[in-house]
């Protein structure tokens, strides 16, 4: 399938971002950004998706600045979101202040909650199940809103361009948005890849990533538990392409974002991988792989490995590290090697915490009026993620601009408590 003249190559993809991004700190006021909803210094937060990570987001956002309000909050289930409420009010609402203000009106659930949140927030958190990103961001960015945006931001290609569309409109509007790409936001890392970027490692010439763990959470509901198919895949959402994007993309993208860093952004040309379920083949694990080996290829040559798989009793091991003419790097570790083994460098100072600033970050740039748009490389990451394990899934390799260019669809169109039938899982030929 042919690119559309109007879509960006690897090389151009969301090309104007940094320049953009630079020129609007520049030209942008330095004072305060002003009155926010309701005429008042203060920040309304929005929730959509009330999850564990939904959560620690609204949390962080809270603990991120004193003026900021949670006012609304939806999910797909009234369960999740009033434990999700519960425990942000016995964080927050103490010593006489209230800062979790959301009255059983402002609690929305179902498939178009998320509208309801948007209408009365200034600032939107996105973390709901990854198939239903685009869609919600889409409606975030056109109502004017500043957002955070977990990762993955799409399933698949055509989610993947809606997303664009909304980076290039948030950027437009003046308006921050923030990916939940977390590594980006570490000290450590941050230092690493700035030695990188500096040349103390020369060329890179190769990369290797592995996310080896035990695995997540087991199913938490049953089909017997559940009023329909589609409650059930909702429930278990991680254990479904349409829904999670699989490991590859739902978790691994965390590691497959740091080799695209290290790449200083620019995106891999061609990809091939392998896979499959090897350990986890209950049909109570829906339809997605249990390992991945995938190997991403750079225009200049050079080659990231990355290996991701969930095996209880097994090995584990989450890593990065990086190859180049001069040295090498121990990404996780922060520390730089000659290649006589002897260690030139490491970082000394403290981490912190990324899930906390990335949210210290996007508030003081919506109050600064110093937009911050990660849109560029939450995207790249994301389609990384897609096309390993579309080359896994397929066992052909995959070329960047011809998966860029797909209209494969996961999912369904129009959301419903129906009997939804997912895919059966893949096999490579």
């Amino acid at each position: 399938m042919s690119t559309p003249a109007s879509d960006p190559n690897r090389r151009t993809f969301l090309a104007s971002s940094t320049a953009a991004a630079v020129a609007a700190v520049s030209a942008a006021p330095t004072v305060n950004a002003g009155l926010y909803a309701g005429g008042s210094d203060r920040l309304k937060v929005g929730l959509i998706g009330c999850g564990g990570r939904g959560t620690g987001a609204a949390s962080q956002a809270l603990n991120a600045d004193s003026g900021t309000e949670l006012v609304a909050m939806a999910d797909a289930f009234e369960d999740r979101l009033m434990s999700s409420r519960a425990r942000l009010q016995r964080q927050f609402n103490k010593d006489g202040l209230e800062r979790v203000v959301v009255p059983e009106d402002n609690c929305f659930v179902g498939f178009d909650a998320y509208k309801r949140v948007i209408d009365k927030a200034d600032v939107v958190c996105l973390t709901s199940t990854p198939h239903f990103r685009p869609r919600h961001l889409k409606a975030a960015v056109e109502a004017n809103k500043h957002v955070f945006c977990e990762k993955p931001v799409a399933v698949d290609a055509p989610g993947l361009r809606s997303v664009m569309e909304s980076v290039e409109l948030a950027r437009k509007n003046k308006k921050s948005l923030v990916s939940g790409l977390c590594w980006r936001y570490h000290n450590g890392k941050r230092a690493v890849f700035d030695k990188i970027k500096e040349g103390m490692i020369g060329d890179i010439t190769s990369m290797q990533c592995s996310y080896m763990t035990g695995g997540v959470w087991d199913p938490r509901k049953t089909r017997q538990q559940c009023k329909t198919e589609m409650e059930y895949q909702i429930r278990n959402w991680y254990y479904y392409t349409w829904l999670s994007g699989d490991f590859n993309v739902e978790q691994h993208i965390h590691s497959l974002d740091k080799m695209l860093w290290a790449m200083n952004d620019e995106a891999p040309v061609s990809i091939s991988g392998s896979g499959g379920r090897q350990v986890r083949t209950d049909p109570k694990y829906g339809n997605i792989y249990d390992h991945f080996n995938v190997v991403y290829e750079w225009a200049n040559g050079v080659k990231a490995f990355a290996r991701c798989r969930h095996w209880k009793g097994c090995e584990s091991a989450v890593n990065d590290y990086i190859v180049g003419t001069k040295g090498r790097v121990d990404v996780m570790k922060h520390r730089i090697y000659d290649h006589d083994g002897n260690e030139i460098w490491k970082f000394e100072g403290e981490g912190g915490d990324m899930y906390q600033i990335e949210h210290d970050e996007l508030f003081a740039s919506i109050r600064g009026a110093h937009p911050i748009n990660n849109g560029d490389y939450m995207c790249k990451s994301t389609l990384m993620a897609i096309m390993g394990r579309d080359a896994s899934y397929s066992g052909k390799k995959i070329k960047w601009d011809e998966l860029y260019a797909s209209e494969d669809k996961l999912g369904p169109e129009d959301w419903a408590w129906g009997d939804y039938q997912p895919r059966e899982v893949p096999k490579p030929g």
